[in-house]
């Protein structure tokens, strides 16, 4: 079986890898296409460097868009002249339903699409566009399959990929606390976003939630986890907090020291602070409670405020159909307000584990891989595959 298979950023790298690797245990398998180290390591030969694609945001873009579509046109070809049995894209859809378009045009090549788009909360008519072009989606999310199959589209829930991800250890948490001399002090975790724009905008109103969480718990430690883009940003944004925060700083370290480093943290902590995004599953997973806030710029507020569908953005709500993660979005990202909140999540942490621990096994934890669970969804819609698969 020939597959030729597309990510165009480090999450879809990730999810390329796991699902080449239930594709090799199921089927005799041949890739071809454009991945990351992950995927390489699996024995995908890159067509060109998948670092070209990860760009995002219009003023990221227009500078590149010539040479974008040049690789866009490039792998459209790449992906007739090969003849694949399946094309598969990952997330990047700006690149990847373009490619899958003009491979449509002109063949009748089976296309998947792993990660649905989030029609759910804003933009719906995203899945009819899509649907012109691709044949099957595999989703992280259990309620998105009839979002996709009422706009033409087979998917299957795959299971989210933060289930899969290592846990640190309660021995490993403490030794976090000793290295970093915490002791018995409550941990607050504070994550204000990967994105320069996301920090610069979050961490001034985290610092004030912080300095008035302070008067009512001077025993907080806040400790502030980062990636390396963003680590000299968070350094010089805290300079003025009431307390020195622990920046956890990445660079210099092996990734997976780090990565270790950075999990024993999430699981040491007592509660958490955190810009919206899949860190709420994360946090989730350790079963750290949390606050979730967020702004944007006056625009992009007023135009998604508009467009929203849904009640609450946190995925943990939305999952476990619940609210009890109280979440600042938009004009109601403010100081006061989140300060309450976290005094009330650090006093009563107890109200949301039930809630994740449900989140949990409904993103499917405590069952097949969801690599594994993507490899038999991609295989079950090939003609003459059999049931044993």
């Amino acid at each position: 079986m020939r597959v030729f298979v597309i990510a165009g950023e480090a999450s879809g790298d990730k999810l390329g890898a796991a699902l080449m690797a239930g594709l090799k245990d199921l089927a005799d398998v041949e890739f071809s296409g454009i991945g990351g180290p992950l995927m390489q390591q699996q024995g995908l030969e890159s067509l060109f460097p998948m670092d070209e694609l990860s760009v995002m945001g219009i003023a990221e873009v227009l500078p590149k868009y010539r040479h974008l579509m040049r690789r866009i046109n490039q792998t459209a070809r790449a992906v007739l002249q090969a003849q694949p049995d399946i094309l598969i894209t990952i997330d990047s859809p700006d690149f990847c339903l373009r490619v899958a378009r003009r491979v449509k045009a002109v063949s009748d090549i089976r296309t998947v699409h792993y990660v649905a788009p989030t029609v759910w909360a804003w933009r719906a008519g995203r899945a009819k566009k899509m649907a012109k072009v691709i044949d099957h989606v595999l989703a992280l999310f259990p309620f998105e399959p009839p979002y996709m199959q009422a706009a033409g589209m087979e998917c299957d829930f795959v299971g989210h990929p933060v289930v899969a991800e290592r846990i640190a250890t309660p021995e490993e948490a403490a030794d976090f606390r000793v290295v970093h001399g915490l002791g018995e002090a409550p941990v607050l975790l504070i994550l204000p976003g990967s994105r320069r724009g996301e920090v610069a905008r979050l961490a001034p109103v985290f610092g004030d939630a912080l300095h008035r969480i302070l008067k009512d718990r001077p025993d907080i430690r806040p400790v502030i986890p980062t990636t390396g883009n963003v680590t000299d940003l968070v350094r010089d944004a805290v300079a003025g907090w009431p307390v020195a925060p622990l920046v956890l700083d990445p660079r210099g370290m092996d990734p997976d020291a780090y990565k270790q480093h950075k999990a024993a943290a999430f699981v040491a902590a007592d509660a958490a602070l955190a810009a919206s995004g899949t860190v709420s599953l994360e946090l989730a997973a350790c079963d750290t409670p949390m606050v979730i806030a967020y702004d944007m710029n006056w625009i992009s507020r007023q135009i998604i405020g508009r467009m929203l569908k849904v009640d609450t953005v946190t995925l943990v709500n939305l999952v476990s159909e619940t609210r009890v993660v109280p979440e600042f979005i938009g004009k109601a990202c403010q100081p006061v307000p989140i300060a309450e909140a976290v005094l009330k999540v650090l006093k009563d942490p107890g109200t949301q584990r039930a809630a994740m621990r449900l989140t949990m096994v409904r993103l499917g934890k405590d069952s097949e891989a969801p690599g594994r669970r993507a490899a038999r969804a991609v295989l079950k819609g090939l003609p003459g595959v059999t049931s044993e698969i």
